[in-house]
């Protein structure tokens, strides 16, 4: 009998366990995506929060750490994109996949497969899933509404096969997943693995400090929220006292966390009052965002970074997947691949075995 964890994922990205980690800001470091690749699983190394030089730096001390192959994920529309692009060709003999939301054109994507990196978009739609294979992409990732940060409205369990009946590229699931019995549904919806973002960040070599790591553990499902409130666009988060403020402010009460998120903003970045302005100017979409939402949405990466960089589960933004209801642990990386590839084949066999 074939091996039901060898799938098209595990024979193209190289690793043993069909499981992706997810790019996660300031959490994917070199030190997360290496203990997730020496696990057996395949890491994506947090390039779109990077400037081409941390990049470059990462990427090398990420070449000592594993000698296995691993994923980068950037934004063509970041800072710097050329350059980083160039980065990742540079390194094609270690880098084997990209990642992004908003990606690049064709031109790019055949850059990348030409130098034998494979494309793996992560979308939210079926829609996008087409155009991504349309672009030339040979594998995506599709998230439903369960997943953490900017999220939709449709469920894992009815995106995934909508997506899967639309394209014929190997798709990984993501959205929800935590343990071999998502991976064994996952398989038998005819997904070629699952993506996990909350489950790793909730891990022993997770950088996340702590304080937020013990937010995180003793959440349950009502403590997750989807907001609005934070850039306008539907977010999923941990409810903690700043994102309760968030929730309960009005009018006037916006304008003044959007004052506290641009003083943060300058506090951090150096920024002057105007460059923050301008910064949240370039937030809005056709000028319909109001100029507080705007900055707030501006600020929002600083905030979040105030919680998992900074250790403050208080007064930054957490966010995550609806998973981190039922996750009350923090293994070891080698610990949590182990379960769940032992609990996939588990729960395969039962399934496959006769009266």
């Amino acid at each position: 009998m074939p091996d039901p964890l060898a799938t098209a994922l595990t024979r193209r990205l190289g690793c043993r366990v069909p499981v992706i980690q997810t790019a996660m800001g300031w959490i994917a470091t070199p030190q997360l995506v290496a203990a997730t690749s020496n696990s057996g699983a395949f890491g994506f190394l947090a390039g779109a929060v990077m400037n081409p030089a941390e990049l470059a730096d990462s990427i090398a001390r990420l070449r000592d750490l594993t000698p296995h192959a691993f994923g980068v994920n950037f934004h063509s529309f970041q800072a710097g994109a050329p350059e980083i692009v160039e980065i990742i060709l540079a390194n094609a003999d270690r880098v084997r996949a990209v990642s992004f939301g908003r990606g690049p054109d064709a031109k790019m994507i055949g850059r990348f497969r030409d130098a034998g990196i494979l494309c793996i978009p992560t979308v939210g739609a079926v829609k996008h899933a087409v155009k991504m294979v349309q672009l030339g992409c040979e594998m995506i990732t599709v998230q439903g509404g369960e997943g953490g940060g900017h999220t939709g409205s449709v469920p894992t369990t009815v995106l995934l096969p909508q997506v899967l009946d639309a394209v014929d590229v190997p798709v990984v699931a993501a959205g929800g997943f935590g343990d071999g019995r998502g991976l064994a549904a996952a398989l038998a919806y005819g997904a070629c693995g699952i993506a996990m973002g909350t489950r790793f960040m909730m891990t022993a070599e997770s950088p996340v400090p702590a304080g937020p790591k013990a937010a995180y553990v003793k959440a349950a499902s009502g403590d997750i929220i989807v907001s609005t409130k934070v850039d306008g666009i539907p977010q999923r988060m941990i409810l903690n006292p700043l994102l309760r403020r968030i929730e309960g402010s009005g009018r006037i009460a916006m304008w003044l966390r959007a004052i506290e998120a641009g003083l943060e903003m300058k506090r951090q970045t150096g920024m002057n009052w105007g460059e923050v302005i301008g910064a949240a100017r370039g937030m809005t979409s056709h000028g319909e965002m109001p100029l507080s939402a705007a900055m707030m949405a501006a600020a929002a990466p600083i905030m979040i970074q105030r919680a998992v960089v900074c250790g403050d589960a208080d007064q930054g933004l957490m966010a995550t997947g609806a998973v981190a209801g039922r996750l009350h642990d923090l293994p070891t990386c080698a610990d949590l691949l182990q379960s769940i590839e032992t609990e996939a084949r588990a729960r395969i066999a039962a399934l496959c075995a006769k009266d």
